[in-house]
């Protein structure tokens, strides 16, 4: 398959990519992470030895694009929900009346 990564072109395979990261110990993985066989590795560490290129180069957009095309499964941590607040009725009623909450 080809991609653009870093404004240069890839030819990019499902084998091409399990091959180069064959051996390849992977980093803690905080952010975005691609599944290749069974280990999780941070986006930007396969982008990095995919392309051969410095990970400031390149977005981890481009990489979660390239691999989820090439039917790896990739994973975005979503942000936490913030923290709802519980209401007692009283404030909930001055709530739907328009008063400030905590007033």
């Amino acid at each position: 398959m080809r991609c653009v990564i870093a404004r240069f072109p890839f030819e990019l395979t499902r084998s091409g990519v399990l091959e180069a990261m064959k051996g390849v110990k992977p980093e803690q993985a905080s952010g975005e992470s691609v599944i290749i066989g069974r280990r999780t590795y941070p986006v930007k560490q396969v982008g990095q030895v995919v392309t051969r290129q410095d990970r400031r180069d390149f977005s981890a957009g481009e990489v979660l694009r390239a691999m989820t095309q090439l039917g790896f499964t990739c994973r975005d941590p979503a942000p936490a929900p913030a923290p709802t607040r519980v209401l007692n009725p009283l404030q909930q009623a001055s709530a739907m009346l328009g008063a400030p909450v905590g007033a």
